[in-house]
């Protein structure tokens, strides 16, 4: 059709005419180019400002290592053994460090930086205690953690210790945060030897307030957060109340939040700065706004021209819509005559198909009508079926014993109760008692299989009740892992399935006496069975803990815990209910 009698033609025109199209380009490059021009420079100052922050604490970190490496007069890197300092005879029996009493070197270390509060020095022969502290400070000895920071330098006696932030509530009436630093005195003096020959510690706490001066160039705002964690996710420093993060905070969504990061050489560890950025680039909504007023113009324009077109567009409209509501009365003997070429006689055109197509289905609906007929007659058949296969397995069944085949009797009327009770759809939950008689069922089959090489026991405790609900099908896939991969490698075996209560909750406990896991396989079970999008090779035990977790709720499910070569142990807890649903037996109460 000619171009210029489509309407799309005439309605690109006009909206070109009034400058819709450059007025939209226009204001839509501007914004973006400011925004990303506001954005880069926002964003590098900021990271300026991060890179300035921790570079700062890491020097401030060094400093304070040289400060504990002051007992060594420089000579602690290299191990000298051709020093003639015995640092042995100072300590424990001149009580001094570099010529100088111990009481005296801490004062000395304690007012060396003004954000340290106090100093300490524990003596390895008799564990006795020297300590200095501010003027204002009270330290209560007995209180001191010193048994913690020597625990934390055990595995790397010859390194810094850095204890992270920690309420200092060995000194009396204080609610501040410091951080400890510790270092042990090695006597370099003599032979060196495999292990350190320590004389003693020297401990003292920093003020965490020496990042302040640090953290007061950033500006953050309410809603930003400041983390400084090290190489284990410890939390060293942050804008908020350090009692009430948490680690999954530092690594929380950063929805919302441009994120920055700097390493920190000294920790091993990073800064972690999250700028909100909705109060970061507040500056754009001035001119978001203006974007918002040129747009609601050209949306006036657009009004003003779609009500003009609108009339020249009503009559074939209308015209339509009568024929519409003449087909929807029933009357499918309807046809449109079309006029023009454009999208209106194309319009036109393709409800007069519509119309034909209608006319077709209807039709057609017989023919589904007839099809759902069908069906409902198969799904009447599909119930006959199962009746069909029990009754067929007893026949055999009874065959089998007139024939004196006692055992193979049993195993058909092991297997038509389990397929009866697998078969028996709609139950979700059945009685303790009616899942422990399938697994029985189950267990039979396997024990002539086996040849009685694997033993089935079942204890029910006093306080649990055999008619409680447990949700159906949930041992039998426990107890055949338990055979499968524990009994079966071993050879013979015994599995126990107990019942207990737990308070408020049903404790199943099924352990086999087989060959166990190593600790990092059972690690990777019990994580794969929380993980609720992870892949697991133990198919049937994640699909009980689901199973179980989308009936009982959260806090119930399945947890596994094993010893090599001692056995496995699978704890599933239930919520107890008194009664089944739709229990006849309650129906009359």
């Amino acid at each position: 059709m000619p171009r210029w009698n489509s309407v799309f033609v005439k309605f690109s025109a006009a909206f070109i005419i009034v400058g819709l199209i450059p007025l939209f380009a226009l204001s839509y490059f501007s914004v973006q180019t400011f925004s990303g021009h506001v954005q880069r420079y926002t964003t590098d100052n900021l990271r300026q400002m991060v890179l300035y922050v921790s570079y700062n604490l890491n020097s401030a970190f060094n400093n304070y290592n040289e400060i504990s490496m002051l007992m060594y007069t420089g000579r602690y890197d290299a191990f000298r053994s051709d020093s003639t300092d015995n640092q042995t005879r100072n300590v424990n029996e001149l009580e001094q460090i570099n010529a100088v009493p111990i009481d005296t070197y801490l004062k000395m270390v304690m007012y060396s930086d003004r954000y340290i509060n106090a100093a300490y020095f524990v003596r390895k022969m008799d564990g006795k205690l020297y300590y200095q502290a501010k003027e204002n400070k009270v330290i209560m000895a007995e209180k001191l953690p010193v048994a913690d920071w020597l625990a934390a330098m055990k595995d790397h006696p010859t390194d810094l210790l850095v204890y992270p932030t920690h309420a200092d509530s060995y000194v009396f009436d204080s609610d501040e945060r410091v951080i400890t630093i510790g270092r042990n005195l090695i006597d370099t003096s003599g032979t060196l030897t495999r292990e350190p020959k320590i004389v003693g510690t020297l401990f003292f706490d920093v003020d965490v307030s020496l990042a302040d001066p640090f953290l007061r160039e950033l500006k953050l705002g309410g809603k930003d957060e400041l983390y400084v964690v090290d190489g284990q996710n410890r939390l060293y420093f942050s804008n908020r109340e350090l009692p009430s993060i948490r680690e999954s905070d530092v690594r929380a969504s950063d929805a919302g939040y441009l994120v920055l990061g700097e390493e920190i050489p000294f920790l091993d560890g990073e800064i972690v700065v999250k700028f909100a950025s909705d109060e970061l680039f507040r500056q754009l909504e001035t001119t978001s706004t203006a974007v918002y007023v040129a747009i609601g113009i050209c949306a006036f324009v657009l009004i003003v021209m779609g009500t003009w077109f609108s009339r020249k567009l009503a009559a074939p409209i209308r015209g339509l819509i009568r024929q519409m509501s003449k087909v929807e009365s029933g009357n499918l003997d309807i046809q449109v005559e079309v006029k023009s070429n454009d999208e209106m006689g194309r319009l036109a055109h393709g409800f007069n198909r519509m119309v034909e197509r209608l006319k077709a289905f209807i039709n057609e609906a017989y023919v589904a009508e007839i099809k759902q007929k069908q069906t409902e007659l198969n799904a009447l058949k599909s119930q006959i079926r199962p009746h069909y296969l029990y009754n067929t397995l007893e026949v055999i069944r009874m065959n089998a014993v007139h024939s004196d085949a006692v055992e193979v009797g049993d195993m058909i009327l092991s297997l038509s109760n389990q397929l009866k009770y697998v078969i028996d759809y709609g139950e979700e939950l059945v009685a303790i008692r009616r899942e422990l008689e399938h697994l029985k069922d189950y267990f039979y089959i396997i024990e002539v299989r086996f040849e009685n090489r694997f033993e089935l026991v079942c204890d029910i405790a006093d306080t649990v009740n055999p008619d409680w609900p447990i949700l159906k099908l949930s041992l039998q896939p426990i107890v055949e892992n338990a055979i499968q991969h524990g009994l079966r490698p071993k050879g013979k075996g015994t599995v126990k399935v107990s019942f207990e209560t737990d308070g408020d909750k049903l404790a199943v406990t099924v352990y086999d006496d087989g060959i166990g896991m190593e600790k990092g396989e059972l690690d990777r079970l019990n994580a794969a069975l929380e993980d609720p999008g992870a892949p697991s090779k133990s198919v049937g035990l994640k699909n009980v803990h689901e199973r179980i977790k989308s009936v009982c709720g959260e806090g119930y499910g399945v947890s596994v815990s094993s010893r090599k070569h001692i056995g496995t142990s699978v704890l599933l807890l239930f919520s107890i209910r008194e009664g089944l649903p739709h229990d006849p037996s309650r129906a009359g109460r």
